[in-house]
């Protein structure tokens, strides 16, 4: 999967990483990827929803040892 733009939220928590995001997602074109990195254990129920809501594909959600890494395709 190729990544267009990738984003460090660690640290913060909700609604800072989504309004992140959703700020990133508003520059870039159709079918672009953003990458997101987060560190907030709730993050992964946020960019579900924010997908849903907003069209955006969410395209890779995964958990590491410190992280919580997602990527979305923008509508």
């Amino acid at each position: 999967m190729q990544i267009d733009k990738e984003i460090d939220t660690s640290g913060l928590n909700c609604p800072l990483p989504i309004l992140k995001a959703k700020k990133a997602l508003n520059d870039m074109v159709s079918g672009q990827v953003l990458k997101v990195i987060a560190t907030d254990p709730g993050a992964s129920r946020d960019f579900e929803a924010f997908a849903k809501q907003t069209g955006h594909e969410l395209v890779l959600q995964e958990k590491t040892e410190a992280h919580f890494v997602f990527a979305l395709k923008r509508r």
